[in-house]
């Protein structure tokens, strides 16, 4: 038997969380909500969804302190769902460990494909154990995980990815739209610049100067590319 895929959806307001409630279930998901991140860390850790679509501005607990403290023992994607224009507020997110965002108002059929993307790229099995050495780098794609020296590296899910697409093609340049067509299998508008997002987030990791990076080199007006110098 088939197990439903699982989406906890986190919104303070009723109306937008039956909405979504009732529109993902007609989709084949197995649906819980929360109204605001106190409860949906409750639920997160009872039902263990496979996806969660967060709301920014809440009370009790917002979404970025939902963020916080889920992403300490759980790397499920999460969607944020944001009412807000500021280009700030998508980015904090991002930085905190959201791996992708959906400015409201928003269309259920994009939403929808915007799921079915993170959730494929979870699940897609891996054909043979690869491990990628660059230099002090070490990407382990059996246990999902990256070592820097002799120092294991917390990645997002999204942050995973990407440095597997640079770290597989050294030198090669991806850009922008490259990089999400490989993460997502489509590309959405407004959404290229959440990678220039992971790209920082990953420079903090695994460079010793982010400033002036050794590693995920960037090709102005192109994009970025991985150097193995």
């Amino acid at each position: 038997m088939i197990r439903m895929k699982s989406v906890l959806v986190v919104d303070d307001k009723l109306s937008v969380r039956s909405l979504l409630k009732d529109h993902l279930t007609e989709e084949g998901f197995n649906v819980n909500t929360a109204r605001d991140g106190r409860e949906a860390l409750r639920i997160a850790q009872k039902e263990n969804p496979d996806l969660i679509l967060l709301d920014l501005m809440m009370p009790e607990m917002g979404g970025y302190e939902f963020i916080r403290k889920f992403r300490k023992e759980s790397d499920t994607p999460i969607i944020i769902l944001t009412a807000k224009i500021e280009e700030t507020d998508k980015v904090l997110g991002l930085e905190l460990g959201a791996d992708d965002y959906v400015t409201k108002p928003f269309g259920m059929r994009e939403l929808t494909a915007r799921i079915h993307a993170r959730l494929r790229k979870k699940e897609k099995p891996k054909e043979k154990p690869v491990v990628l050495l660059m230099n002090e780098l070490k990407l382990d794609l059996n246990n999902h995980s990256l070592y820097v020296g002799d120092n294991k590296v917390d990645l997002t899910p999204s942050e995973f990815d990407l440095l597997y697409i640079l770290m597989s093609a050294p030198e090669r340049v991806f850009s922008r739209s490259d990089i999400l067509l490989k993460m997502q299998g489509s590309t959405f508008e407004g959404v290229e610049r959440t990678i220039d997002v992971h790209i920082r987030n990953l420079r903090t990791k695994i460079e010793k100067d982010p400033s002036t990076p050794r590693y995920i080199k960037t090709v102005f007006g192109v994009g970025y590319n991985f150097s193995n110098e």
